[in-house]
């Protein structure tokens, strides 16, 4: 009997240390932050999958592969609310942003003016309608993951890291002075893989995964006709390798994690899928890709948490966003496109509402890279189609040709941007004045911003 109550004293003694011991085996740390995030994934494939048309390379599908998604991350500073939703389809269509925005905005209360919608452009999905069964059941689902969010809030750090994918390519090439379309090494590309992880010291699992890629998610769409086993594209329903790489992620914690994709600026960037001029994609090669950019993800989300980097987290993250309702010259007339610029401490999300070409974001990187971490995001906020570069018009190709905008666009575009850059960033000012005149004219601008949406 005293060699078991000296025994038990021992391990009492110790019971501490191995606590201890079991809490840092667990990689839990202290957050010491004023950033709250909720996170959110729902399942938004069709109830039914049967001769359904899919938009992108339209085809018929019957079944599915892999499921559609939609991701919710709610960031809330202390003075500000802001979501984004990320969705496996091929478009951020006008009449989704504005239903999500209305519905979120009446069940949690964050600005319509502050919900950012994005598309992976998705070429495996259906297309949108608002008054069909699924198009509303995606309304219902956007809405009720947001209010998930909400309510799942916590304190959270932000780790960032930068790694990079292999498997994207351009597919403009100009010989004799007329672009066409063929798989271009040598032309403009950015095989970045930007990721930021939201993290709440629990473990070193993140809470939620935004990831940042250039490619367009047209793997199983037709290209060459003579290409077995699909010459007309695969058969079935899939979210492409944006999907593909979310379920590498997640897996890769157990599933206690949610991830998100934003496309970047991939109008003219594809899968480097060899044919004539490209192929359809099999079983491997969205294995490939899918691994190729989860693996990437993976390796960014387990560096940041090293010692080194850790400390380097800020404690203070200030959300700020501003939009603008730019008239673009079109072909056929004006076309109004949305643009909008959040920043989360010191990451700047810079959208565009359609397929902007990969000099997009390299210019507005160059431009802003020494002010904060850009990161362009296309597909978002509604759809107007191709946004070429001026210098494209020049020498004509698919891009210039199927735009809706004419060459002058570009230019006012990036100075929007720029200019929607220089609110939220908040280090150039036009007018330092605190004139009441002033103050009540800056202060009824963000009143207009907010109503706008």
């Amino acid at each position: 009997m005293h060699l078991l109550f000296r025994s038990l004293c021992v391990l009492l003694l110790f019971a501490p240390c191995f606590v201890d011991r079991s809490s840092a085996a667990g990689g839990a740390f202290p957050v010491e932050s004023n950033l709250k995030a909720g996170v959110a994934k729902v399942d938004i494939t069709p109830a039914e999958v049967k001769d359904l048309e899919v938009v992108g390379h339209r085809r018929k599908v019957t079944g599915v592969r892999d499921p559609l998604r939609a991701g919710v991350l709610i960031l809330d500073d202390g003075q500000t609310k802001v979501a984004i939703i990320t969705l496996d389809l091929i478009g951020a269509y006008e009449e989704i942003v504005k239903l999500s925005r209305q519905e979120i905005e009446k069940a949690t209360g964050i600005p319509a003016a502050n919900i950012m919608v994005t598309a992976s452009h998705n070429h495996s999905g259906p297309g949108f309608k608002t008054e069909s069964e699924w198009g509303k059941t995606l309304i219902q689902k956007l809405t009720a993951a947001a209010k998930q969010a909400a309510a799942d809030m916590t304190p959270v750090t932000v780790g960032y890291g930068v790694d990079e994918i292999s498997f994207g390519i351009n597919r403009r090439k100009v010989i004799n002075g007329r672009a066409v379309v063929r798989l271009n090494e040598d032309g403009p590309n950015d095989p970045r893989v930007k990721v930021l992880r939201f993290d709440d010291g629990k473990s070193l699992t993140p809470k939620a995964v935004l990831m940042h890629a250039v490619c367009h998610p047209c793997f199983f769409t037709w290209g060459d006709k003579g290409s077995m086993p699909y010459p007309t594209g695969f058969p079935k329903m899939s979210a492409d390798f944006p999907g593909e790489a979310q379920t590498f992620v997640e897996m890769c914690y157990g599933n206690q994690t949610s991830s998100l994709f934003l496309q970047g600026c991939a109008g003219d960037i594809r899968p480097n899928l060899p044919g004539y001029p490209y192929r359809c994609a099999d079983e491997a090669d969205i294995q490939w890709a899918g691994r190729d950019l989860g693996s990437a993800v993976v390796r960014t989300l387990a560096r940041s948490m090293i010692r080194e980097e850790l400390v380097k987290r800020p404690k203070f993250y200030q959300i700020r966003v501003a939009n603008t309702v730019v008239s673009l010259p079109g072909k056929e007339g004006r076309i109004d496109a949305e643009l909008q610029a959040l920043k989360i401490g010191p990451y700047l999300l810079l959208t565009m509402p359609g397929e902007p070409m990969v000099e997009y974001g390299l210019k507005l990187e160059r431009d802003i890279a020494d002010r904060a971490i850009p990161i362009i995001v296309g597909y978002a906020n509604g759809y107007i189609g191709y946004i070429a570069t001026e210098d494209a018009y020049q020498v004509g190709g698919y891009e210039p040709n199927r735009s809706r905008l004419t060459a002058e666009a570009e230019a006012i575009i990036l100075t929007e941007l720029s200019l929607l850059a220089d609110r939220v960033i908040g280090d150039v000012f036009e007018s330092f004045s605190k004139h009441p005149k002033d103050v009540q004219k800056r202060e009824a601008t963000e009143k207009d911003r907010l109503k706008q949406k």
